[in-house]
């Protein structure tokens, strides 16, 4: 063909050469490329469905699982016109419920009710058949406790976990509305068609419950029914605003993102954590209004490259979570791989107020044709009950406790010591299950341990206060005449008192060490005020063995987890602020204590104070024990009861010690010992005072 010599040379090269660009972009470009993801604890499960029937989305998935092998991938096809229908282009069916509530029939083996929605594949709402919504009164019969229901997003119902759209190659299919048929409980199925009506994409969701620990699988499947791969992204709504708890007068409500550190940092991927990813209802509300509406991954959680595990939204006393459906020995990764995004937003209701809500994206998954991709996940829908969450798989192995939180929301969140709120409640718990059975006993009893647990720390206190009153009511005279002598000196007279205070041995520190009682038990209060307001064993759990409330069922602490109500109100008494529901005497006894132990178990004032140092000393003690009463007027009466019994136990411990100390010389000198923390202050403050030069008077001072 060339006769020259160097065209043919020229001719063979260029041909080589297209001839190896070919060969290396079918490598790059062809339909073989590897999509990168064989990790298969990061991607979906996919399942070759080639032998399966046509009646496979009804029975389920085939049983040849590829486990390692990566999805064959493809240049995406853009399809348009897609809709969706029920499968086999049946009726859209009302589905049947799961389980059933005591005495209306069904399977009341689950602790819950069930009701499905028809039109999005949903949870109309779930309904605890243990939990009631009202604590019993006049023994009238109380409404199930109801901890989802369907939810007003822009006008219109939203079931929980309700499919909200598939994305096929790009294209946005509707899965929200009667596109689906529910042939057995629990189960849905629907099926993706192109104009033309031939179906495209099956999909079939169904809720399975094990009966046991208020858990459930929502297992996922798309079958690609098209003879070319198809890319798919399948959103649903996520965990939102769980019921505001009716006798809360603080948000409560909080959302949760349980993660796992990347290899680098957990080579085995087994931790499970919370923390910095536990946030206030308000705060999201609040980030959402300001635009910010990805929720997952945010800033934290990208720098650190971290994986979901799982996500739950929770009230007072109840959650709502999804999690990775780990399961051992079949399914042993904690990673929440159904799940890479997750945003939130906001919608009106007819009151005014605002309610949370989230969707939830899967990763983008590229499924073969007549193969199946998995998007399960598992579902709690139950109590914040430690013995579960803490004590039971797949919770105790996610790590799913951190969904309790014992902390007070807003800037009281830092002050309630989580830590000694758990200690608190094992100790509470250990005494109601093995010595009294009674929570009211429980918590007196928890009273006396710990107010036994600081007497040594309370006699020591009491017997410096009064030695130091007694020291300086006999130094009166002597302090009198140095401020007659210094009156028109106060640096030299202080000079001087500090030089007597030495050489007489009375250190002022023995005053401020007598609050250290006090001083101590301040976080014991706050912490057991977050264990009696958040604790699932004390709601609607009444005291004394329920006593009262045999008298015509009197509300009189009937739920140690709210006030004590000896008197409720018909109808809400408006005040100022606020309305009043009822009387509540546990409070107003508190206050009486309080003052009962001000005026007869305080110290008497100090000889230096003037008249007025005294009127404000009566003031704050007046201010004290009326302060603490309507702070806790509406407080969980087994706090009240709480402080109330420890008020009058430190009356009668006070009365012992003041018995010890009148047998006492407190004017005698004692052996010197080694000085405490007080001491040593107050001694560096007197040899400053005494290194300070006394500066002379300036003309103008005079």
């Amino acid at each position: 063909m060339f006769t020259d010599p160097a065209k043919r040379k020229f001719f063979f090269t260029i041909t080589a050469l297209v001839t190896l660009g070919a060969f290396v972009a079918v490598l790059i470009f062809g339909p073989g490329r590897p999509t990168g993801k064989t990790d298969t604890t990061t991607t979906p499960q996919v399942t070759d469905a080639t032998a399966a029937s046509a009646a496979a989305p009804t029975t389920g998935a085939a049983t040849s699982t590829l486990t390692a092998t990566p999805v064959p991938t493809a240049v995406a096809t853009p399809l348009t016109a897609l809709t969706a229908r029920p499968l086999g282009n049946a009726v859209a069916n009302e589905p049947l419920g799961l389980g059933a509530l005591p005495g209306q029939g069904g399977d009341e083996a689950l602790p819950f009710r069930i009701e499905f929605a028809r039109n999005a594949a949903g949870i109309r709402s779930i309904i605890f058949n243990k939990y009631f919504d009202e604590m019993p009164v006049g023994g009238f019969a109380r409404a199930p406790y109801e901890v989802t229901k369907e939810s007003a997003i822009g006008g219109i119902e939203v079931p929980v976990f309700a499919a909200r759209q598939l994305l096929v190659n790009g294209t946005s299919v509707p899965l929200f509305g009667e596109v689906w048929h529910s042939p057995s409980v629990g189960r849905f199925e629907s099926e993706i068609v192109d104009a033309s009506g031939a179906v495209i994409a099956v999909v079939v969701r169904e809720y399975r419950s094990t009966g046991t620990n208020y858990h459930l699988t929502l297992t996922q499947s798309i079958t690609n029914r098209s003879a070319a791969p198809i890319d798919v992204r399948l959103e649903m709504y996520g965990p939102g605003d769980l019921p505001a708890d009716k006798g809360a007068y603080t948000e409560s409500r909080r959302m949760h993102f349980g993660y796992i550190l990347p290899a680098n940092r957990d080579p085995q991927q087994s931790n499970v954590l919370a923390n910095g990813q536990t946030f206030e209802r308000q705060a999201l509300v609040d980030l959402i209004a300001e635009g910010n509406t990805a929720l997952w991954p945010d800033a934290a959680a990208k720098e650190g490259t971290f994986a979901l595990s799982w996500i739950g939204a929770t009230n007072r006393y109840f959650t709502l979570a999804l999690h990775a459906p780990y399961a051992l020995p079949g399914t042993p990764s904690k990673k929440l791989i159904a799940i890479d995004e997750v945003a939130g937003g906001t919608t009106a209701r007819s009151d005014g107020t605002s309610a949370l809500f989230t969707t939830v994206w899967s990763p983008k998954t590229t499924i073969a044709s007549n193969v199946t991709a998995s998007f399960d996940v598992g579902v709690y829908a139950g109590p914040l009950e430690p013995r579960i969450l803490e004590g039971t798989d797949p919770y105790a192995a996610l790590n799913m406790g951190e969904l309790i939180v014992y902390a007070m929301a807003g800037c009281c969140s830092f002050c309630t010591f989580p830590w000694l709120a758990r200690s608190l409640l094992w100790v509470l718990t250990t005494l109601h299950d093995f010595v009294l059975f009674d929570w009211g006993l429980s918590i007196i009893a928890l009273t006396i341990v710990v107010r036994l647990i600081l007497h040594p720390i309370t006699k020591k206190s009491q017997i410096s206060m009064q030695r130091f009153s007694k020291a300086m009511s006999a130094l009166k005279p002597e302090l009198d005449a140095l401020q007659k002598r210094y009156k028109d000196e106060p640096a030299r007279m202080q000079q001087e008192q500090i030089r007597m205070f030495r050489e007489k041995g009375v250190s002022p520190a023995g005053c401020v060490g007598g609050m250290a009682p006090t001083f101590l038990q301040m976080p014991i209060w706050m912490a057991l005020y977050a264990v009696l307001y958040f604790a699932i064993a004390l709601r609607q759990e009444a005291a004394f063995f329920g006593v009262f409330q045999n008298f015509g069922g009197w509300s009189f602490l009937g739920d140690l987890s709210s006030a004590d109500q000896f008197y409720v109100f018909g109808t809400p008494l408006p005040l100022y602020f606020f309305s009043m529901t009822s009387i509540n005497v546990l409070p107003i006894m508190m206050g009486f204590v309080f003052w009962v132990q001000a005026k007869y178990m305080s110290p008497p004032p100090s000889a230096t104070m003037t008249d007025e140092q005294k009127s404000q000393q009566k003031m704050m003690q007046i201010m004290m024990t009326a302060m603490f009463p309507i702070m806790l007027y509406t407080a969980p009466s087994g706090l009240t009861l709480y402080i109330f019994t420890s008020t009058c136990f430190g009356i009668m411990e006070g009365r012992i010690i003041r018995r010890q100390v009148e047998k006492m010389d407190l004017l005698a000198p004692t052996a010197k010992k080694k000085q405490d923390f007080l001491g040593r202050l107050y001694e560096k403050a007197l040899e400053r005072a005494k290194q300070k030069p006394v500066q002379p008077k300036r003309f103008k001072d005079k």
